[in-house]
């Protein structure tokens, strides 16, 4: 269990956690959500012990091991894989105490714990973890510093995850993942068996991996059972409680002052209006229901143009002299809602920057409305906001020769209203800096939005506004997303980058993801004999996956066992006097022979158990 106790944390003389307390159930999947600046990092740095609080503890049972990503990514010529081995101190520890030990007793208890922790599956598991995170055997074996810093991040996911922590603290994982990445760390966590305090800000992710919801809300914490949509019912439910009691008190307290007003005066009624006037005095006034009135997003609405807005023929694109897709045959209507789907480093970013004519075709043909406009936002513009301006600063920049009422509209249209137009870039969140980027590149009122993971920085309930927003937009709209509630809510048309290759994906989202947690091998848009053959050929692997693992376990459980009679084989040589009952009345050759014939087994049998992983890994 997680006992958080009083935790109270003060930073630059703001309260950030009030007293927060709540205990989370062992082995609960607990999903800690509140609305950015709420104090949720915190909160998270204090449970992992990187920050001491002012009151307060977080409490674990003794012994207990806590996992969290550190900061900094990791990095140096180490590959992913070896640094994600490494990442399990004691089977690497005791994998290097076996090299040199030469206490009989000491290596059979040394392997005996090997085997309890399935170290001589690691390498697979480790290989397993990574690429459901993305990195195919190549990628496995590259230095680190080859990397970017969100692949190195992904690394460091995998090395938290290959390490089996007992408490698992994850801050917004997914934020360096694709969606595809998105749905395999689902699935794991589905099947963690210790206790995960994750902050995340997707409701579909929330939905399916946590069974509680820890909110945060002005310092305070409360635990609510259920996914995401339990706890949205239950706030509603609670919220409309409080506004009840709230109205109901109103009213309480007007009839106390009247009464008060009206009778202070008499003689007669003195003592009842001064008893009153200790009852109004007692009241506690119940909070208003929590509501911001900056979490607001407007687009402009553009003009109408004829369709299409753009047209690909054969069109190739890429880098220098290397092409990253080809073959692209594509039409963007000025009505269209469009998900790029596919692995991150397939050519989603290439081909939504060809769309936005930050790129030109190496070959083929693009055809684009002259009087077109685009807002193509990325996470880039989130980071290269100058710190030290103010949205107001910033907007009259960009909007060249228009008035400061115009100005002041349509940062308004963003909630950045009264003093948040004038509040340096540098004290804002990132959510807040997110709508700043997406209110500069919709200053023209743009035909085609092109978003490229708009929602890394966003809350809850800014996404929702988001989706909210695109729906009453009247543009096009081309989005990048692992939010798969965004996608479902905001886009008509799938196509799916793979191959190097961009092309409609025949079906829904919920097919997308089928294809993808399945690994069909008939790809999207083939015939039903295709699909059919595809469907059979992936239960044939997953059949001969799990004859595979079977023969495993027993190969394990034989080595267990061989390794133990060798190891009393060992003691009975070493002191026959206190030799097990079994071996009690052989001879030292017998001993020696006995042992000759075990050691052979048990290589053998290590013979099958590499062969059977490797076929395993594979697979």
């Amino acid at each position: 269990m997680l006992n958080l106790n009083g935790i109270t944390v003060r930073l630059g003389g703001r309260t950030i956690l009030d007293g927060a307390s709540a205990s989370l159930p062992p082995g609960s999947r607990v999903g800690l959500i509140g609305r950015n600046g709420a104090g949720k990092s915190t909160l998270v740095r204090v449970v992992a012990g990187m920050l001491d609080p002012d009151d307060g503890a977080a409490e674990m049972p003794r012994g207990s091991r806590l996992g969290y990503i550190a900061q900094e990514a990791p990095s140096g010529e180490a590959t992913p894989f070896d640094t994600v081995l490494a990442a399990d101190t004691e089977r690497a520890a005791l994998l290097l105490e076996t090299e040199t030990c030469e206490d009989m007793d000491r290596l059979g208890d040394i392997h005996e714990r090997l085997l309890a922790i399935d170290a001589w599956a690691a390498p697979a598991r480790a290989a397993r973890i990574l690429v459901g995170l993305g990195f195919d055997d190549d990628m496995q074996q590259r230095p680190l510093d080859s990397f970017s810093g969100g692949w190195k991040m992904r690394v460091a996911l995998a090395a938290l995850l290959f390490s089996q922590p007992d408490v698992l603290l994850l801050d917004e994982p997914s934020n360096h993942l694709d969606l595809e990445a998105v749905l395999w760390l689902e699935d794991f966590l589905k099947g963690y068996r210790a206790t995960i305090l994750l902050v995340s800000h997707e409701r579909d992710f929330l939905n399916n991996v946590v069974d509680h919801i820890l909110h945060l809300q002005a310092g305070k914490l409360t635990l609510y059972p259920g996914g995401y949509d339990a706890f949205e019912r239950q706030r509603a439910e609670r919220l409309a409680q409080q506004e009840a009691a709230r109205a109901n008190q109103a009213v309480q307290r007007e009839k106390l002052q009247a009464y008060i007003a009206k009778n202070s005066a008499r003689a007669s009624t003195a003592k009842q209006a001064q008893s009153r006037q200790k009852m109004l005095a007692k009241l506690q006034p119940i909070a208003e229901a929590y509501n911001d009135p900056t979490l607001s997003f407007g687009f402009p609405n553009p003009t109408e143009l004829r369709p299409p807005l753009i047209t690909l023929d054969m069109a190739t694109v890429g880098y220098g002299e290397t092409p990253i897709l080809k073959r692209l045959n594509l039409r963007v209507d000025p009505d269209d809602r469009i998900a790029l789907l596919g692995r991150n480093g397939n050519g989603k970013t290439t081909l939504a920057r060809l769309l936005a004519a930050q790129l030109t075709p190496m070959a083929g043909e693009m055809a684009a409305s002259g009087k077109m406009k685009v807002g193509y936002f990325t996470q880039y513009q989130v980071e290269e906001l100058d710190s030290s301006d103010t949205p107001l600063e910033h907007m009259t920049r960009t909007m060249k020769g228009a008035t400061p009422a115009a100005v002041r509209a349509q940062l308004g249209r963003f909630g950045f209203s009264g003093d948040k137009a004038t509040t340096m870039v540098g004290k804002m969140s990132g959510g807040e800096k997110a709508r700043l980027a997406l209110a500069l590149i919709t200053r023209d009122a743009p035909h085609l939005l092109i978003l490229d993971e708009p929602t890394n920085h966003l809350d809850v309930d800014a996404r929702e506004a988001l989706v909210q927003a695109l729906n009453d937009y009247t543009g096009a709209v081309v989005v990048v997303s692992h939010d798969r509630h965004m996608l479902e809510m905001t886009a008509d048309r799938l196509v799916l980058v793979d191959g190097g290759q961009a092309g409609e994906f025949d079906g829904s989202l919920d097919d997308y993801i089928g294809f993808v947690l399945k690994g069909d091998s008939a790809a999207p848009g083939a015939s039903k004999a295709e699909r059919k053959a595809g469907k059979k050929a992936a239960a044939d692997a997953r059949d001969r996956e799990a004859a595979l693992r079977k023969t495993i376990r027993e190969l394990e459980a034989d080595t267990a066992r061989l390794t133990t009679e060798r190891n009393a084989l060992d003691r009975a040589m070493a002191d026959p006097a206190g030799a097990e009952p079994r071996f009690s009345r052989l001879s030292m050759s017998d001993l020696s022979k006995r042992r000759a014939e075990v050691q052979t087994k048990l290589d053998a049998v290590e013979v099958k158990w590499l062969e059977a992983s490797e076929a395993l890994e594979t697979a």
